[in-house]
Formats: C-alpha cells, structure tokens, sequence
C-alpha cells in the first residue's frame, strides 16, 4: 500500500510499504479515507522534536472505514465510519483512570507512538476510534481532532456566555475556536498577521481584526493563543484586561516570559490547554453535522498522498491559502 513516512527530520517519503497486520484483541483496522496536516506535523518534520521511532506513518488528524475489527471490540463494526483520537495512552496511569488522557504519564500520539493516518491503512487500538455521524463528509471527519483541540480550549477557558473572546494566530486551531465561539455566541476578536489568512476567517466566522495594542481600551478579558510565540505570548499577559483569563494552546519553545508579580497584581489566569479529553471529541462528533457547511472555507486544498510532501514545503514556505490541507487517501 502507499503511504508517507518520516525517516527523519526532513526526511518525510512516500512509499510502497506492506499493508497493516491484521488487528489483535483490542485494536481495530482502517481504510483511511481523508487526512489532515497539522501543524505539529509540520514542527515535528522540521525539528525532530518528537521522533521516538522511524521510520513512522505520520498523521493524527483522519477518519476512515472498519475493514477489521479484533476480539472483544464491540463499539464499532466492519463497514462503519469513524472518528480518530489522535492521543495514544496508556490507560493505566492516575491521569487516565481520571479520564485525563490528554495528560496520560505515558502520552504520544497516533504517526508518532505508532504508525499515523497517512496511508491507505491503518490498525490502531479500538480505544480511538469513535462511530462517524451519518451525511458528514470524510475531508469534514478527519477535522473532528483540531476541533475537539479548540473546544477544549474553549471549555478551559470558560468564558461567560456573551463575553469578547480574543484569538491570537489564525492557523487552523485559531480558525476553529474563532468559528466554535461564534457558533456559541460570543463575539469574538482575533490578532492576525497574515492579512489573506486573517480575512478569510473574519468571512468565514464573522469575527474583527485588531491589534494586541488596541486591547487596553477593548477591556478584553478572555483570549486564546494559538502561536505559541513568546513574543505574542507576553504581549498578551500584558494587554488583557485585569482579572483576565488566558488559555495557550500553541506550541512554541520554553521561554521565561510570565512575570509572576504581574499575573498576581492584575489577577490574571493563565490555563494550559494540551489536545482534548474523552467527552470533547465525542461532543463533536455529535456538532458536526451541524458544523459541516461551515467547515469548507478553512480547506485549502485536497491532494493524494504522492502530494505530501510537497504539500509540506508549500505549508512550510508560507505559500498555502486556507487553513487545512487535507489528504484523499483512497482507503475506502
């Protein structure tokens, strides 16, 4: 079968590889049918930073079709569509039996712990993948992962029912939580500075552009920051309204940029959002029907796989409009 693997950083190939083993007790196989690159895909391939295996099918982010299932999986059956969870846990550990895997002691993720959804199959553990919702199309599925990323996001940060939300980047997960808030009635401001990006989620979600200098005056209290940049970062702490809140969802490098006498004095709280939790993904599998004809303006294009890895250097070099690029991977 065809798939693309990462042998090392900045070495991502596209390859005839044997197709998966047949799925023991426990696990379940696809026929991938549509993927997404995410920006952690990109990070990973650029700087190694989480390679702890290779060669490694990359791609978190895709849906498919049971082709096979193991024993004692009874959730899903041969011929139905799922929904994948990106994080590859334990299920052991403290954070787990709290149903915290987004924090599991042994995280990883699917195309990193194990082989990932950039191919025309795939086994996995039956613990990942949830049923589809009827009329949905697959490119709209393999988006449920950055969706249910966002709405935890949003739940983290609890903002009050009418209240500004301020986004901050507008990749792919700041698009998503700018069209989810919308969607949930808040307005919603985002900083942007890439002007075609920027206009296309205003469009698409009907939020304002401004700058992080403006937000004295705005007395914006709730913020989302997808960049990860400790610039944006430290900008924000100190632009946010007093008694403010901040959920970062980006990832950037460790950087010392939070005073603490700043934080305590303007009482300012900062969440960590990382993926998402059981219910979160479940909760969009359930909107997604809702959400389907919204979703369009954010896909930048629909490629093969033979295209990924120029799809990749595209992303890379800036030169991608839209938001997702999303894989046809021909599994089903």
């Amino acid at each position: 079968m065809q798939a693309v693997r990462l042998h090392a950083t900045q070495d991502l190939r596209v390859e005839t590889i044997d197709p998966p083993q047949p799925p023991r007790a426990g696990e379940v196989t696809l026929a991938v049918t549509a993927a997404g690159i995410c920006g952690s895909d990109l990070h990973n391939f650029r700087t190694g930073a989480w390679i702890t295996r290779a060669p490694s099918v990359a791609g978190h982010e895709f849906s498919g079709v049971v082709t096979a299932t193991g024993d004692g999986v009874t959730h899903v059956a041969p011929g139905q569509r799922v929904i994948v969870d990106s994080r590859y846990t334990c299920g052991t550990c403290p954070a787990c039996r709290h149903g915290l895997g987004q924090v599991c002691d042994n995280l990883g993720f699917l195309g990193e712990a194990i082989d990932g959804g950039f191919a025309e199959a795939v086994t996995l553990p039956a613990r990942n993948v949830i049923a589809a919702p009827d009329f949905v199309p697959d490119r709209h599925l393999a988006m449920a992962e950055p969706l249910a990323v966002a709405l935890h996001a949003l739940r983290r940060l609890s903002a009050p029912d009418g209240a500004e939300i301020l986004v901050t980047g507008c990749g792919p997960i700041g698009g998503l939580v700018a069209l989810l808030a919308r969607r949930q009635g808040n307005p919603v401001s985002i900083v942007e500075r890439n002007a075609a990006r920027a206009e296309m989620v205003t469009t698409a979600t009907g939020a304002e552009v401004v700058g992080l200098e403006s937000l004295g005056g705005r007395r914006v209290r709730f913020a989302v920051e997808t960049t990860g940049h400790e610039a944006v970062i430290g900008s924000l702490v100190q632009n946010i309204a007093g008694c403010g809140a901040i959920a970062l969802v980006g990832i950037g490098r460790s950087a010392k940029v939070i005073d603490p006498l700043s934080l305590v004095e303007r009482e300012t709280t900062l969440f960590g959002c990382h993926a998402f939790t059981d219910s979160d993904l479940r909760d969009i599998a359930v909107m997604l029907p809702d959400l389907t004809g919204a979703l369009d303006p954010f896909i930048a294009e629909q490629i093969p796989l033979a295209d990924v890895p120029e799809a990749y250097a595209r992303h890379l070099a800036g030169k991608v409009d839209g938001l997702k690029t999303i894989i046809r991977c021909g599994g089903a």
